[in-house]
């Protein structure tokens, strides 16, 4: 017997993220009519560990960047064999996809394909319900707007910069709202642009928004981060804190981490975490991710033994949002905190399940878009639902990180007084 909630018709696209490269969209259709549609980020700094995202390797298009093997995937393999099914069944067909699949890592069908079906039937099922996605996700507990992480000057992978470090965020933690965190943020970023051009130093920006001046050291960051809380008007700590993303995989080698752009010299994983203690003493960061090598897990426990108490130190690339990683994480408490990015894993059930074992062990959990985005919100709605607190989404410009921003500040409207903003 057929219903009406029951999956006719899954179809990709071949479309473009927010740095020109290829990736896909898929849109789900049920029985009724009803569709929901979602896009693909992709990430630039990704952990070795990462479930794969599908390329087509032909330099004749895009350079072998195309998706049209992880498009062919959707239309030819996993469409077919979920039609019939029952949309609201996310976490049967999330493992059906999963078993079609075969790999540890999704290589056969490719995370990026996966994701693209799992993210858009869960938009179907809740535009069949004419519920929020938000609400869908969470149910009725789901009211917890984050505070946001906030990148204002980028280095590293994601700009040609003097950073070594890659992102360096402003976190209205002293907002009474979303909104209100959202003109903290705003009015920082642009004290900030203006400090730059006083000082001759380009306000041109990186892949996720952030500015990518030639500065003289990662520290000068910091201090002209502080100046521009203090411009605008805000008290460096207690009304907007700093939080790192150096991203150190992308500069260790050879056993060492290597500080080649801001000329500081190679250091070892006990000198990272001296820096990093030092910089926690004179800077009013709260959270600092991936400061070391993903595969350096002796000096992830040591950080955290010495500094976790103080900040929030945050496994990125070290355990790529999957729960077997998480589980190794816990268990040897190299962090206090993970970063959850849905293409990291493939699947909305299994970043939730990422996501409870985060909650289990007492940690943070802070969702993440990737430097390639598109237009897509679908994370604004998810961090709501998963009730985490934090999310990271880029900086105060560019379209599609704005696309995540706004969507929250209209479910802040949305809920009214039963909003809360905060970890």
């Amino acid at each position: 017997m057929s219903s009406n909630t029951q999956i006719q018709s899954i179809r990709a696209i071949e479309i473009l993220d927010s740095r020109g490269f290829p990736t896909l969209r898929v849109t789900v259709r049920l029985q009724d009519g009803t569709s929901g549609a979602a896009s693909v980020p992709s990430g630039a700094s990704t952990g070795e560990n990462e479930a794969v995202e599908l390329r087509d390797g032909d330099a004749r298009r895009y350079g072998g960047k195309g998706v049209l093997k992880a498009v062919a995937n959707v239309n030819e393999i996993i469409g077919p064999r979920l039609i019939g099914f029952e949309a609201s069944a996310q976490a049967r067909i999330d493992r059906m996809m999963c078993d079609l699949d075969g790999t540890a890592n999704k290589s056969k069908l490719g995370a990026n394909a996966m994701l693209g079906v799992s993210q858009a039937i869960a938009r179907a099922t809740a535009n069949h319900r004419r519920m929020p996605l938000y609400a869908y996700l969470g149910g009725a507990g789901a009211r917890r707007l984050p505070v946001p992480m906030m990148n204002v000057l980028n280095g590293g992978k994601h700009a040609d910069s003097s950073l070594d470090f890659q992102e360096f965020m402003i976190v209205p933690r002293g907002a009474s709202s979303f909104t209100e965190a959202m003109r903290y943020g705003s009015e920082t970023f642009q004290a900030l642009k203006k400090l730059l051009h006083e000082r001759g130093l380009s306000t041109a920006v990186g892949d996720e928004g952030g500015f990518a001046p030639a500065l003289k050291s990662n520290e000068e960051a910091c201090e002209l981060i502080v100046k521009a809380i203090e411009r605008a008007g805000y008290k460096p700590g207690s009304d907007i804190a700093i939080a790192l993303d150096p991203a150190a995989s992308s500069f260790f080698e050879q056993g060492q981490y290597q500080l080649t752009r801001s000329r500081q010299g190679n250091k070892t994983s006990a000198e990272m975490i001296e820096l990093y203690q030092t910089w926690v003493e004179r800077y009013p960061i709260i959270s600092i991710e991936d400061g070391l090598a993903e595969n350096d897990w002796e000096g992830f426990s040591t950080m955290t033994a010495r500094i976790g108490d103080r900040v929030q130190i945050v496994g990125d690339d070290i355990l790529v949002t999957n729960p077997r990683f998480i589980r190794r994480g816990v268990a040897e408490r190299i962090c206090n905190a993970a970063l959850i990015k849905l293409n990291q894993i493939g699947t909305v059930t299994e970043t939730i399940e990422a996501i409870e074992l985060c909650r289990k062990a007492g940690w943070g959990y802070v969702v993440s878009h990737r430097s390639g985005e598109t237009e897509d919100s679908f994370i604004a709605d998810f961090v709501v639902g998963m009730g985490g607190g934090q999310i990271k989404t880029g900086s105060l410009c560019r379209s599609e990180r704005m696309a995540k921003y706004n969507r929250l500040l209209e479910i802040e409207q949305e809920l009214g007084e039963a909003a809360v903003y905060g970890v």
